[in-house]
């Protein structure tokens, strides 16, 4: 991929993140919603397609996107509990991170039951 491709595609991708920040801060429930939009992985769906133009790899990339999500929600539902019970963000920040990081790792052996390579 050219460096300017490259740069393009930082480009987008950044002023998207930019513009969720700026409408959370007028309204956190809108900014949850722009961010919950697959975005990001739908980016990454295009980019992947315009560059191999294989079906098989962008359908393996979209399923990995789906099993690397699901171990993602429970940092959705404890952070904002551990915030409201008065602890500091950073912290919770890092258990959120942690408990992710812990729950991708499980995730792999549970998705390869299924069949599913990650």
């Amino acid at each position: 991929m050219a460096l300017s491709a490259f740069l393009i595609r930082a480009l987008l991708s950044g002023l998207i993140v930019a513009l969720i920040g700026l409408a959370s801060r007028r309204s956190p429930g809108l900014g949850g919603l722009v961010a919950s939009i697959p975005l990001v992985s739908t980016l990454g769906m295009i980019w992947l397609w315009r560059d191999t133009q294989d079906g098989a790899q962008v359908a393996d990339y979209i399923e990995a996107s789906f099993w690397y999500f699901l171990p993602t929600m429970p940092m959705f539902l404890l952070m904002p509990r551990l915030l409201r019970s008065g602890m500091q963000f950073w912290a919770v920040l890092a258990i959120g991170i942690v408990l992710t990081m812990l729950l991708y790792l499980a995730t792999i052996p549970i998705a390869a039951r299924f069949g599913v390579k990650l």
